[in-house]
């Protein structure tokens, strides 16, 4: 099914971004294992395997389009030197995705390519997840301090 060339630009772009936050979050995930914090270096890892899901959803909807995705293009990481910075970073790039899936799936339905937009609404559910995720570990920073909230972050 031969999809509108926007839409296919549009997804490359959104697969772009999923491929640069795998990178980031496995960056993310590395740091924590080398300081000793094996739960947050979990938790990193575990979201970089959802956003490479996301990537792997994407790549499945372009070429069903007779797109050819494009895979060799990174956005601009932001790697955090501690764990404040890398949730802050995280927040951002977590935020940027939702508005640019919000923006997506309006630009699917105005093309009237629904299913890509119910693809795009399952992985927008997963981005929300994400960022609350995200905020969750910030209120706990907020609430206990960092080098506090670092110590239940060991094993």
């Amino acid at each position: 099914m031969k999809g509108h060339p926007d839409l296919i630009r549009t997804l490359n772009s959104l697969l772009a971004d999923e491929l640069t936050a795998v990178n980031q979050y496995i960056v993310h995930s590395e740091m924590n294992a080398n300081w000793g914090y094996g739960k947050l270096h979990a938790h990193f890892e575990k979201r970089a395997v959802e956003e490479m899901k996301h990537a792997e959803t994407l790549i499945g909807r372009i070429l069903f389009l007779e797109g050819l995705p494009i895979v060799s293009e990174l956005k601009r990481m932001h790697i955090g030197a501690d764990i404040e910075a890398q949730l802050r970073n995280d927040h951002q790039a977590e935020e940027d995705a939702i508005k640019a899936y919000n923006d997506a799936i309006r630009e699917a339905g105005d093309v009237g390519d629904f299913a890509t937009r119910e693809i795009l609404e399952r992985i927008l559910d997963d981005e929300d997840r994400h960022i609350d995720e995200i905020e969750e570990r910030q209120d706990q920073i907020s609430h206990m301090t960092a080098p506090i909230f670092l110590t239940t972050q060991v094993g």
